[in-house]
Order: structure tokens, then C-alpha cells, then sequence
């Protein structure tokens, strides 16, 4: 039986570690295929943030595509997919979708999910905001589009970064209805107060 898929975008934003958890955290709580596209731009942000290099986190997806790949499997509607996630998601590349500006795989792969009804789960990275990156996210989010931001929720009491990075990460899986753990959920009790009322 054909293996759900799932496409991953990883743009060129600040926070490329919130794309590179979240492959990390789909080989956990779900069997789906994933498909990821890695622009350039994100590829000089993974070097820059963090300790992976772009082959790194390529290698944690199924199958990884360049951002000029515009003749890719994702970027026709035939075929399936469960739907998309840009994590982060610049402004550029919001813009692009909004716009139906399909210049690289990214925007063709989203634009592609759009028009086939599926799930678009897109998390911008900027602030502050002008007028023209929150008429573009209301537009697409009068679409259908889930707009994501990472932002940071301390009701969980964190600890560490690693702490904030997982529960946005969680958010996000949550818009696919895939469950990666209930730490971090309102409701639940801080690590150090667990067992009282």
C-alpha cells in the first residue's frame, strides 16, 4: 500500500532549526514519505544557525529536491500528498505564494497544494510585520492556508531553547492531526509541579 507523503519546504527565514526538528519529529509520530525542499538561501541559514550541514538535513527526509527542481514530482497535482509545511517560511516566499509566483519549487510546490484543496501549513519568521506581509498572510489565509508563526508559549514552564523549538514544532504537527507527545499542552502540569491540584 502507497506510504502517505508529506512535503516539507524549509526556506531561507531565520530559524532553519525549527524545519530541521520537525523532519526529526515526523519520523517519530507518523509512517508518511516525506518530500523535502531546501531553498538556497536556507541552505546558507542551516551553515549560519546551527551545527547541520544542508546534506545533513537532507538526508532526513525520503526524498529531498533542489529548489530549481521545477520538473519534481511535487510540483504536479497528480501527485498525492497529504498536504505541505514551510518551516519557516520567509516573506519572500509567502509573497510568492500569495501572489502565484511560481519561480522555484518551493512556491510551485505550495501553489500546487492550493489548488488541490490540500492542507498549507505555512510558519513566517519575521517581525515586525508591515502592512504588506499581514495583507498577503490574510489573503492566504482566506484560502485555507494555516498560518503558523513561531511563537514562543511559556505556560509549559521551559527550560531550555530546545523546549520552545519542540513545542512550536508540535503546534504545527497538530494542523496535520499527528501527535508528537502532550508535553507542552495547556493543561498539563509543569515538570515540577506534576501530581498537584
Amino acid at each position: 500500500m502507497e506510504r502517505p507523503r508529506i512535503v516539507v519546504g524549509i526556506s531561507g527565514a531565520t530559524g532553519a532549526i525549527y524545519g530541521i526538528r520537525l523532519l526529526e519529529l515526523l519520523w517519530e509520530c507518523s509512517d508518511a514519505e516525506l518530500h523535502l525542499v531546501v531553498s538556497r538561501w536556507a541552505e546558507e541559514t542551516i551553515r549560519l544557525e546551527t551545527d547541520y550541514t544542508p546534506e545533513q538535513v537532507r538526508a532526513l527526509a525520503d526524498v529531498s529536491y533542489q529548489a530549481d527542481a521545477l520538473g519534481a514530482a511535487i510540483s504536479s497535482g497528480s501527485f498525492r500528498t497529504m498536504g505541505m509545511i514551510i518551516l519557516p517560511c520567509s516573506m519572500k516566499t509567502l509573497s510568492a505564494i500569495a501572489n502565484g509566483y511560481d519561480h522555484d519549487l518551493l512556491a510551485r510546490a505550495a501553489d500546487v497544494t492550493l489548488k488541490e484543496g490540500r492542507p498549507l501549513v505555512l510558519c513566517p519568521r519575521e517581525t515586525p510585520l508591515n502592512a504588506i506581509h499581514l495583507e498577503n498572510m490574510l489573503k492566504l489565509s482566506r484560502l485555507g492556508v494555516r498560518i503558523v508563526p513561531p511563537m514562543p508559549s511559556f505556560y509549559h514552564r521551559p527550560r531550555q531553547i530546545e523546549d520552545l523549538i519542540r513545542y512550536q514544532v508540535v503546534r504545527v504537527l497538530d494542523q496535520f492531526g499527528l501527535r508528537a507527545g502532550e508535553d507542552g499542552r495547556w493543561g498539563a502540569a509543569p515538570a515540577e509541579s506534576k501530581g498537584e491540584t
